[in-house]
């Protein structure tokens, strides 16, 4: 349905412009309403909103350009449909309609029916056209506004990305020069103890028989020479236990040092704890018939452990000796020995109810080299945690220690 208003102040004209539109244009059927003054004019325009005005020049009230002018201002931007029409022909009165709004003109008594309703169809589709590019422009505005918006984003984003680049181009470069130095540093390091491994192991080797020969000599001496002095006996016997200790020294430095010598990487294979407990307990033997110490082992929960022998022997053997070492002497010892596994994780424990220690005060110093936490106990050199330690971190395990004074001390080695 389109909606005509025409103004104009003759009655007969109207009413042959209705017989020449009739009630359809085309496909198209057609709603007229009628103004016979310019005021009557702007009051319908307002309420019907047309698609199309057919506007009189000569009104009594006004004239056609003028009443045009206040259509304008009426109708959205580019929304207005006005076929201007003239008793007379003036082609200055056509151009100034023209270049004031209107789509189109006619001259009175100079069209017929088809000229008329083919001149307000083409002036329908002519306004309904250019409000559709008016839309399409504003969409395309409003695409391009966004583009331009997007664009800006997208610049900023770079700019802020290769700003980040350039910062972890320095920092990767202060990275590689850092790890260049801790390469550096690290090698050093490994010469360094290189170096004192191989200092510790000439010179415990070269002291052995140093030692030995002193031992030789002070038993020549005990053998051969007479002493006056009632004290003598005590200090021969304090010689007797300094040349033992620092045998014992230079043996468990050998030791350490030998741990860190051994060639490449060696071999893990199933290992029985059974048996291997049986031997370490026949190696300590000595020791077991002294103490009569009771010594009990549990491997059911994990009777073999994927590990290399000779250090497992050495973990085992170091964490018994000192069991029995670090016996409390008013009670029998009793060591528990046992394997299990925690959260896929093979555990070995050594317990004894001996002398315990303070970890609140020696924890932090507790698997350094020549540490000892109870000077009154049996002669040791401190090395042996130190040796155990070194032994199960070396594979990425680690211990853990739980003690209480004058109660005893578990030690969980975690494989």
């Amino acid at each position: 349905m389109k909606k005509i208003l025409l103004i104009d102040d003759n009655e007969q004209d109207r009413m042959l412009y209705k017989r020449f539109l009739g009630k359809q244009v085309g496909h198209e059927r057609i709603e007229i309403h009628e103004a016979s003054s310019g005021k009557e004019g702007l009051t319908l325009f307002a309420a019907q909103k047309p698609d199309c005005v057919l506007l009189d020049h000569n009104l009594l009230d006004t004239d056609g350009l003028t009443l045009l002018g206040d259509l304008k201002r009426l109708a959205p931007p580019d929304a207005l449909c006005v076929v201007m029409i003239t008793g007379g022909g003036s082609e200055t009165l056509a151009v100034r309609a023209l270049n004031e709004g209107a789509l189109d003109y006619l001259v009175k008594q100079q069209f017929d029916r088809e000229l008329l309703r083919k001149t307000v169809m083409h002036a329908i589709e002519k306004n309904e056209w250019r409000q559709y590019v008016t839309r399409y422009h504003g969409q395309l505005q409003a695409v391009n506004q966004q583009l331009r918006e997007s664009l800006e984003e997208l610049t900023e984003t770079r700019q802020q990305i290769q700003e980040k680049n350039a910062q972890l181009t320095i920092a990767n470069e202060a990275i590689r020069a850092r790890n260049q130095e801790l390469a550096a540093t690290n090698q050093q390091l490994a010469r360094t103890n290189i170096d004192l491994d191989n200092f510790v192991y000439a010179a415990s080797h070269d002291l052995r028989q140093p030692v030995h020969n002193l031992h030789g000599l002070f038993d020549e001496l005990r053998r051969t020479a007479t002493f006056h002095d009632p004290e003598a006996a005590q200090m021969l016997r304090f010689v007797d236990d300094s040349l033992r200790d620092l045998t014992a020294t230079i043996t468990d430095l050998a030791a350490v040092v030998q741990v860190a010598r051994q060639p490449g990487e060696q071999k893990a294979e199933p290992v029985g704890l059974a048996d291997l407990t049986a031997d370490v307990l026949q190696t300590l033997r000595p020791q077991l018939q002294t103490t009569q110490a009771d010594v009990q082992t549990d491997f059911s929960a994990l009777p073999e452990l994927l590990y290399v022998r000779s250090n497992l022997r050495t973990i085992v053997l170091n964490l018994v000796a000192n069991a029995l070492k670090y016996r409390h002497p008013d009670r029998p010892a009793l060591v528990r020995v046992r394997s299990n596994q925690l959260a896929d994780q093979p555990v070995l424990e050594v317990a004894d109810n001996g002398l315990g220690i303070d970890l609140e005060r020696h924890g932090s110093e507790l698997f350094q080299l020549f540490r000892r936490f109870h000077p009154h106990a049996e002669e040791g050199t401190g090395v042996g945690l130190f040796l155990v330690n070194r032994l199960v971190q070396a594979q990425g395990g680690r211990i853990e220690v739980e003690s209480q004074l004058d109660c005893g001390t578990t030690f969980r080695v975690f494989f």
